[in-house]
């Protein structure tokens, strides 16, 4: 290994010479947004900030990088929830932006596919897509920021996992920088590929740690003909999940979201936004939002098969009280409710928070027997449970005792809340990341939770493809 001193002035020489003033950046100011999470709880430092913009470039400057043994943090549009974007504390890594990078290289309408660039927010591919009468089946509430290069990176869910899969399912064909510059070019869209390892399935999901994605072909679907948008209350969130199956029995197709909402979170809402105002008169111990979306029945069609599946549900008594939108403004006022709880909650204080995932038939006994543990072993505490009960990931959040001190907390007992609840996860057979990925913040209940076999993979992965450790160290592959 190669242990001489490394120069860092004349490395940012030679990037700035590579990437142009516009390129690259030491300033302070400039920099100082990018080093910190979007939740707050990591702060790092950086040696500067790279925003190449094309993959020549992105190739060129992780070839540098390889040169002078720079780590390089990858970063969209930084609003992961583990830390997965932010670098350590020592100064020593290169910020890459690729947020330059969003231009729209192919467009096959009639294919429903397209070719865009990493920085592509994911906000302006839903425009695109709307304006040629397609659609791009992923959202989240963070849309307006979120980045398609770093969607990919995380294998992002979102509300339509239920009915069209993760990130990773809307990939059909992808192109990175890999740690030793070569840029792998993976974007033709095969249905049909023996050619071994499926390398981009490998990449996506990868938090940046096995190489840089700069571009993606993703699949649209035909635009939707009809949506219909149901607030619906429920006495019980074993009630929800007998709610939910009876829908998916009686009007499958359609259904494409179908969220949990406790009553108390809604009440957090509503003190919390301006003008929030519940959407069923009187206030019930859970809240579903369902969504209904067609491409080939109009509205009206639509509207009378999900107003007589809830009529029959009423009549068996899955569901105690349901309104349906009356139009998209009121749609997307239901689903502000659900996007605004994390910022409620944000309000109230320190809180730890879990994206775990077990089998959707065992998520209702979970959440009550989690609750019932975790308050018990630490007093004071608030549980809650929101989220994609469809597809079996809930946030699982727990919210500190009054007076805890905002950072303090969550370092000391709010990691002992973590291991409790990622220890509870694990016994029920489930994941201790559904769809926001593992970063810094998880790496270490990674390690102790996964089985050997699993660990040897992922470092003989990771090994294979950076031997420097260059790309997002400390992030999601534990050493």
């Amino acid at each position: 290994m190669d242990t001489s001193p490394i120069n860092l002035n004349e490395f940012l020489s030679r990037a700035t010479g590579l990437l142009g003033a516009k390129g690259l950046t030491t300033d302070p100011e400039i920099i100082e947004p990018w080093l910190t999470d979007w939740r707050g709880r990591y702060l790092g430092k950086a040696c500067a900030l790279a925003s190449p913009a094309s993959t020549e470039e992105v190739s060129a400057l992780v070839k540098l990088c390889g040169e002078y043994r720079i780590p390089v943090v990858p970063q969209g549009g930084n609003s992961g929830m583990v830390g997965g974007a932010t670098p350590d504390t020592t100064g020593d890594a290169l910020l890459l932006s690729l947020r330059r990078m969003k231009a729209v290289r192919h467009f096959d309408k009639e294919a429903g596919q397209i070719i865009c660039e990493a920085g592509l927010v994911l906000q302006n591919l839903h425009e695109l897509a709307d304006g040629a009468g397609l659609r791009f089946p992923l959202t989240l509430g963070g849309k307006g920021s979120a980045t398609i290069g770093g969607l990919i990176s995380t294998n992002a869910g979102g509300t339509q996992v239920l009915r069209h899969g993760t990130m990773r399912a809307q990939v059909l064909g992808l192109e990175a920088v890999l740690a030793n510059g070569e840029v792998f070019d993976g974007l033709a869209a095969l249905k049909k590929d023996n050619r071994g390892f499926d390398l981009k399935q490998l990449l996506i999901g990868s938090e940046g740690t096995l190489g840089i994605v700069t571009a993606a072909n993703l699949r649209l679907l035909p635009a939707q003909t009809g949506r219909v948008t149901v607030w619906a209350g429920v006495e019980t969130i074993i009630g929800a999940r007998a709610l939910l199956r009876f829908i998916q029995s009686d009007l499958g197709e359609p259904l494409e979201g179908f969220e949990i909402i406790p009553d108390h979170c809604l009440a957090n809402v509503i003190d919390h936004l301006p003008g929030a105002r519940a959407p069923l008169d009187q206030p019930h111990p859970w809240n579903t939002l369902i969504e209904f979306v067609s491409s080939n029945a109009d509205s009206d069609a639509l509207r009378d098969q999900a107003e007589a599946v809830l009529a029959d549900a009423m009549d068996a008594d899955l569901l105690q009280d349901a309104v349906i939108a009356s139009s998209e403004t009121q749609a997307e006022e239901f689903w502000l409710l659900r996007d605004s709880i994390s910022a409620a909650e944000r309000a109230l204080g320190p809180a730890t928070q879990h994206d775990i995932s077990v089998p959707v038939e065992k998520m209702p006994e979970f959440i009550l027997s989690a609750i019932g543990k975790v308050e018990a072993a630490f007093p004071g505490t608030r549980s809650i449970a929101f989220g994609h009960l469809g597809d079996g990931n809930v946030h699982f959040h727990v919210i500190a005792p009054d007076g805890a001190v905002p950072g303090k907390w969550e370092e000391t007992e709010g990691e002992r809340v973590s291991s409790m609840v990622y220890d509870l996860v694990d016994r029920w057979g489930g994941s201790i990341s559904a769809e926001h990925g593992i970063g810094q913040m998880k790496i270490g209940e990674l390690a102790r939770l996964s089985d050997p076999a699993t660990l040897t993979m992922m470092r003989g992965v990771k090994h294979a493809l950076d031997p420097q450790n260059l790309l997002n160290p400390g992030k999601l592959v534990p050493e």
